[in-house]
């Protein structure tokens, strides 16, 4: 269920960049390395602290999400500080040119015709930046990536890796700041369950959350046929998992980094990505256990708010040919409602 000639170093982190050019050219979509990698800890340059460190995210990226969610979930929503981009990329006319994500506030949607209240300025450089790629262009760097963990002290970026991001918030997330109370530490990477987490990862990077983007944007039906093969396959797989073992996530019955990871996918893939990635062989509706896993970590405290549909909406299909974004689904109800409700599933 992977990739010929893809098969990348770390396969839960990243893409292995092997014969990229010859790839491209046959139609893949190979996701880039980011290349900023350091790492929180007392020894660095960067040591875990709280008010400290800030956010630069774009809520329809699901990797924005991955770090949004545990943000959230590890309660450092005071302690983290946030900029949100708007979800459209700028056009070839503007001042930046095409393909930047921009800080724009009052830059209006086009499904709404209203500006986005989540949006906003970059308030963590002391620059007023306005594009993502200026923070990078500080460090002699030409990537333009999202999401990124800015330290605001050294005015230094710390990571644009995601995966990585994440395990820095839950291994520090009492040096930074959160709000848990001891007794309800949250940890999304417990010592007993990483050889599970671990292999989970690997099959939702690869086939789920990477693979969504091998169906979506790739130019090669063959490609794609693969791409599509693959992610309906290890949907079937986690449905029975959750099925077979009957707890409440995927690893048991504590949420962790597993469920965090597939759940920016699942999140867009009814509202989505069943269009936009031609992922239209089923949706997350069809998969009972699931689409109840799914509604069971929305409910989740701190998750509702991590993220907005209405930028995931306008962020994909605005970047399609036409820019029209569809209004649905409306059945059976509207998203993100629809995840209030378990009681759906078929």
């Amino acid at each position: 269920m992977t990739y010929k000639d893809s098969e990348p170093v770390d396969s839960s982190v990243e893409e292995s960049q092997n014969n990229l050019s010859k790839r491209q050219k046959k139609g893949e979509f190979v996701r880039g390395v980011s290349g900023f990698r350091n790492y929180l800890g007392k020894d660095s340059q960067f040591p875990p602290e709280e008010n400290r460190y800030h956010l630069f995210v774009a809520l329809n990226c699901p990797w924005c999400h991955r770090v949004t969610l545990a943000r959230s979930i590890l309660c450092l929503d005071d302690s983290i500080s946030m900029d949100i981009a708007f979800p459209n990329r700028t056009d070839s006319d503007h001042a930046f040119g095409s393909n930047q994500w921009e800080f724009s506030p009052l830059r209006k949607a086009s499904l709404t015709g209203e500006k986005l209240p989540e949006c906003t300025n970059d308030t963590a450089t002391g620059k007023n930046f306005r594009v993502v790629s200026q923070i990078y262009q500080e460090e002699a760097s030409k990537e333009t990536s999202l999401p990124i963990l800015y330290d605001k002290k050294t005015k230094k970026i710390v990571s644009n890796e995601s995966a990585e991001i994440i395990r820095m918030l839950n291994e520090h997330s009492q040096s930074l700041g959160s709000k848990l109370k001891k007794n309800n530490i949250i940890n999304l990477y417990p010592r007993e369950l990483q050889p599970i987490i671990d292999k989970f990862n690997k099959l939702i990077y690869v086939n789920i959350n990477n693979g969504a983007y091998k169906a979506g944007f790739s130019s090669s039906q063959k490609i794609y046929k693969i791409a599509y093969k693959n992610y309906f396959e290890t949907l079937s797989i986690l449905d029975n998992e959750l099925k077979s073992h009957g707890c409440l996530f995927l690893t048991g019955n504590q949420f962790t980094e597993v469920d965090l990871r597939l759940f920016p996918t699942l999140y867009r893939h009814d509202p989505v990505y069943y269009i936009r990635m031609k992922l239209n062989g089923a949706k997350i509706l069809d998969y009972p256990y699931l689409w109840k896993w799914l509604c069971r970590v929305y409910a989740l405290p701190g998750v509702k708010k991590s993220n907005s549909l209405l930028h995931c909406k306008q962020g994909y299909f605005g970047r399609s040919w036409n820019n029209v974004i569809p209004l649905g689904p409306i059945k059976p109800m509207t998203y993100p409602e629809a995840y209030d409700h378990p009681e759906l599933a078929r």
